[in-house]
């Protein structure tokens, strides 16, 4: 059964997710722009040595996935604070895969890549998140999307890309594979000391598009010893969704 809260003024309307919004307020917005999701299989037992035990890992018709997400974040921003030009706007590349606690679909992430400094230390501190810094440049080019990233630790993680939406955008189908990767509105952590926490987030359901992508180069997974089963990937595009951020909570006590 959906919950149906109150949230519905300023075009925020949360009557689409699946669980109640923390009582606490949203500390941050942002937009993100220009998504492409590439998803790969994965065996199950190969994401499991990724993913904590704590986090019960999601398939799709029994098979696991691993996407990888490369974006723009712009007007980042705390709350009742104005985006601060310089902060408020970088490209963000991420590694995730997905997981339930307490039957709520979430995400979680295996590797976020930003050039954003601040980004990288507070949300590593605050939310126990993997951001590493990296070398990143989005230029577009008729209506592709071309998205550099070469990560700046020893791994050197790149991604060399363009991509573009090739059909009209859709709302993705109940029981869809779409609908399954897509509509999930929180994040998990898990800390130092093994304790499992969600990030919820508020944003309009999904519109997705279907996409093509070139991938000149490409070593997000196999850089982090992220072995999959196809290197043929699904592709997804969406152009734009405005987000809300919690702040962390356990899931096991509301």
């Amino acid at each position: 059964m959906k919950y149906h809260s109150k949230i519905k003024e300023g075009g925020w309307d949360d009557s689409h997710r699946q669980w109640p919004l923390p009582s606490l307020p949203w500390v941050m917005q942002q937009t993100w722009n220009d998504l492409l999701f590439a998803h790969y299989p994965i065996k199950m037992d190969k994401l499991r040595s990724l993913v904590p035990e704590a986090l019960t890992i999601d398939s799709f018709d029994g098979v696991g996935w691993i996407g990888i997400v490369p974006f723009q974040i712009t007007k980042s921003r705390m709350k009742a604070v104005p985006p601060i030009p310089g902060i408020s706007a970088f490209p963000e590349l991420n590694v995730r895969t997905y997981v339930s606690v307490d039957g709520k679909p979430g995400v979680y992430f295996i590797s976020m890549d930003t050039t954003n400094l601040l980004a990288v230390s507070g949300a590593r501190t605050l939310y126990h998140l993997p951001y590493v810094v990296a070398d990143m440049n989005v230029s577009y080019k008729e209506d592709f999307v071309n998205y550099d990233s070469k990560r700046l630790d020893d791994s050197g993680a790149l991604l060399n890309c363009s991509y573009r939406p090739i059909s009209d955008p859709y709302y993705p189908q109940k029981g869809s594979f779409d609908e399954w990767m897509a509509e999930r509105y929180c994040l998990y952590t898990v800390n130092g000391s093994e304790e499992v926490k969600r990030c919820d987030i508020l944003h309009e359901p999904w519109q997705l598009q279907i996409a093509e992508a070139d991938f000149n180069l490409n070593t997000m997974l196999s850089h982090q010893s992220i072995f999959v089963e196809n290197n043929a990937p699904i592709l997804h595009f969406s152009k734009r969704k405005k987000v809300r951020i919690w702040p962390l909570v356990n899931p096991y006590k509301e």
